[in-house]
């Protein structure tokens, strides 16, 4: 069914429409199961899985042990012999006793067996700061996975986004790594079409046309860089807004035309500047558009840091004054 024939809605938050794609696809599909630390009976840290153990049962809901190389691990058989599991993690920073699992067997497994064996599952992870959490809440390292060429990695920004994204990454035959933001689970509503609609992985969106500078991010910076486009454009700035949504394939092409409209950058994420994806972005659009480049694309990113505690959160996440002022100093050089 395609995007656009949908009818009938439901207003919800990004949290929900995590649930709303679990449910949907548990309903259609027996082989989909969902499984990690208080995802049953509890619904969840984050409550993303609530309802769905009354609803699917212990089979299919599986509560397991306080151990994430496990939940993984386990995962990975599950996908070789022909399931359809989704473990969660409760937060990113979580996952790397269960780094081994995820990049020498969930990524290369396929390459391994010469495709006699796939793994359609997807490692859920809340990812990003800005929730007050304490040390192992708030990273954002989405850069880790974009490394193993056997993983997808998706980061949504909208309700929309996020459960058709996720439907895609349930169907997608190879191991998909769906990073949630946390910090907008709950900040807003938008539509999202009942039943199952797909969301192409590797595909970017446009959130605002400009014509001024081309402006890059996702998941939960999108909001304030949004507003910071929004704000520039009453002093005469026309700031494009792409939505990469997938940074594992990157939507290059869509990059790289956004840049040759506009021959101005920024790049906006939240993770620390060094071996960020906004150099990744940047060298793409040095490699393929740079006759087109008038200035010095700018990154506006988190700092070189560990993580701050509570009092430093506010400084260490861009907001919408910090993004503002990268995307003037791009234009303006």
């Amino acid at each position: 069914m395609s995007t656009q024939e949908q009818e009938a809605t439901q207003n919800l938050t990004l949290v929900q429409s995590v649930r709303d794609a679990l449910a949907t696809e548990m309903e259609l599909d027996d082989d989909v199961l969902v499984m990690g630390e208080d995802v049953g009976k509890n619904g969840g840290v984050f409550r993303a899985t609530e309802g769905l153990y009354d609803e699917f049962g212990e089979d299919r809901v599986i509560d397991t042990p306080l151990a994430e190389s496990g939940i993984i691990g386990t995962a990975v058989g599950m996908a070789a012999m022909g399931l359809k599991p989704i473990p969660e993690i409760q937060f990113s920073g979580f996952a790397y006793p269960g780094f081994d699992q995820i990049v020498s067997h969930m990524a290369r497994l396929r390459t391994r067996s010469r495709s006699r064996y796939t793994l359609p599952m997807v490692l859920r992870m809340p990812y990003g700061g800005g929730i007050r959490a304490p040390e192992h809440h708030s990273e954002s390292k989405e850069a880790f996975y974009t490394h193993e060429a056997g993983l997808k990695v998706v980061m949504p920004s909208t309700p929309y986004d996020t459960k058709g994204l996720l439907i895609s990454a349930i169907r997608d035959p190879d191991p998909v790594v769906f990073m949630e933001p946390k910090l907008i689970y709950r900040a807003f509503r938008g539509d999202v079409p009942e039943g199952d609609y797909e969301v192409p992985i590797g595909e970017a969106k446009t959130r605002r046309e400009g014509s001024d500078v081309s402006v890059f991010t996702y998941g939960a910076m999108s909001r304030p860089t949004l507003e910071a486009a929004e704000e520039l454009a009453e002093e005469g700035i026309d700031a494009e807004v792409v939505d990469l949504r997938t940074v594992s394939p990157m939507d290059r092409e869509a990059i790289v035309e956004s840049f040759k409209k506009t021959g101005r950058a920024c790049v906006v994420h939240e993770a620390p500047k060094t071996g960020g994806l906004a150099g990744e972005i940047t060298a793409t659009l040095q490699e393929e558009a740079l006759l087109y480049q008038e200035a010095p694309i700018k990154r506006v990113t988190g700092y070189d840091v560990p993580y701050p505690l509570y009092a430093l959160e506010d400084y260490y996440l861009p907001n919408a004054a910090r993004v503002a002022d990268g995307i003037k100093e791009a234009v303006e050089f």
